[in-house]
């Protein structure tokens, strides 16, 4: 395969056209892999935060602060090597960032503190920003003409499904490995080595060009085709992202608040099914028209905060996990809308730099958000936050559909121009 022109797949020249076939699917295979590796490996810890609590005594800021180094690291990582597999290539910059990945398992694997843990979260949100602008370019580079929309599609799956089996698979370790706090992230640090093997025996997808240092320089590169998406759906992003922040954050702390003999495991879980109810939702609406997705995500968050409240007025855990259930459902929709509505018309040299602004976005959504609520409960109680974090989410749902709806409206007006 020596790379593509406007979204055809990867040629390869001196191969049958069997043997091209089978060496991109299985690099679309192996890219896809390393999305949810990378995500799986980001919600691993929610379910030992509880863990690390008992051992260190960490606070609930505390637990938002570790959770957030990850994320706004990862930030400035979209910020300034966001773009750079456009430059250097995507196999390059997936080496060294899957490497780099594997080594931040390892301090996590090691920590014995509040600072190492923080330390390890820093590495590995480096590494994330860099591999997943990479991964997801390099799906965009192998889209086939004959299924168009697989790489939207998995882009917007992998990462929940990611979520989802990284959380679970804790969650199991925890309850029954010996050493639940190192057996997950020794496995993901074998995981990752073996993918940066991988990697070293694709071709490359892209065309490396000159600009490399230039492109290191912080900066949002959204195409004008892109903007008027982002302006519509960034609200509804906004929310959605902010909700998983919380439940990956503090979500174990509002299962144990709801339900005091709850067990970790249990507590754990909260996130796993705003996740696995994310992937599935992406997969079931993936024929859906990605406004009608957008919108109908958004208004989900609305009930999905109602729930939540309920949990904490008495009734339960039952609410608390259908509140999170509706959470994914929002997640999933919003994040495929967008996702698909904002990659559909982008040319060959915005791969890497669009979703790396889209994430930029995403990941800051998910971050300040949980380090205030993280915040508000140290000063007024998680039942205090929890309330003001579901209003916040719900008022931005209704924000997030009056966008969408206006956006529609003058998309609608703009066509009937056209024709007349």
């Amino acid at each position: 395969m020596s790379g593509v022109t406007s979204g055809a797949p990867a040629r390869c020249p001196y191969a049958t056209a069997r043997t091209c076939t089978a060496n991109h699917t299985a690099a679309f295979a192996l890219d896809a892999s390393i999305l949810a590796a990378l995500l799986a490996a980001s919600s691993a810890p929610t379910p030992l935060y509880p863990l690390y609590q008992d051992e260190w005594g960490m606070t609930a800021l505390t637990v938002t602060v570790v959770f957030s180094a990850y994320s706004l690291t990862l930030l400035v990582a979209l910020l300034t090597v966001g773009a750079l597999s456009d430059h250097l290539g995507r196999r390059p910059v997936l080496v060294g960032a899957l490497v780099l990945e594997a080594a931040s398992m390892v301090l996590l694997a090691s920590a014995d503190g509040v600072g190492q843990l923080i330390a390890a979260r820093v590495l590995q949100g480096a590494a994330t920003g860099a591999a997943t602008s990479a991964a997801g370019a390099a799906l965009l580079d192998l889209e086939d003409p004959r299924r168009p929309g697989r790489s939207a599609l998995t882009n917007s799956i992998a990462p929940v499904a990611g979520m989802a089996a990284g959380v679970l698979v804790a969650t199991l370790l925890v309850r029954f490995a010996p050493a639940p706090t190192s057996t997950v992230y020794v496995l993901l640090a074998a995981l990752f080595a073996a993918q940066a093997i991988a990697v070293t025996f694709t071709t490359e997808t892209a065309h490396p060009h000159a600009g490399a240092l230039r492109s290191l320089r912080p900066q949002l590169a959204v195409p004008p085709s892109a903007r008027r998406v982002v302006l519509a759906a960034g609200t509804g992003v906004v929310a959605i992202w902010a909700l998983g922040g919380f439940y990956s954050s503090l979500g174990p702390a509002l299962v144990r608040l709801v339900a005091p003999g709850a067990s970790h495991a249990i507590g754990g879980m909260v996130f796993f099914t705003v996740s696995a109810a994310a992937a599935l939702t992406v997969w079931t609406l993936r024929r859906t028209a990605p406004f009608a997705a957008a919108t109908g995500g958004s208004l989900a968050v609305i009930p999905s905060a109602a729930l939540s409240l309920l949990g904490l007025h008495g009734a339960g855990l039952p609410a608390v996990y259908g509140g999170a259930a509706l959470a994914g459902v929002a997640f999933g929709a919003v994040s495929q809308g967008a996702l698909r509505m904002l990659l559909a018309p982008l040319h060959e040299r915005d791969r890497a730099a669009t979703p790396a602004a889209y994430y930029v976005l995403s990941y800051l959504s998910m971050s300040l958000p949980a380090i205030a609520a993280g915040a508000a409960t140290q000063h007024f109680g998680l039942r205090t936050a929890s309330h003001a974090y579901a209003v916040a989410a719900a008022l931005l749902a209704v924000a997030a559909v009056a966008a969408l709806t206006v956006s529609r409206r003058k998309a609608v007006h703009t066509a009937a121009d056209h024709l007349r």
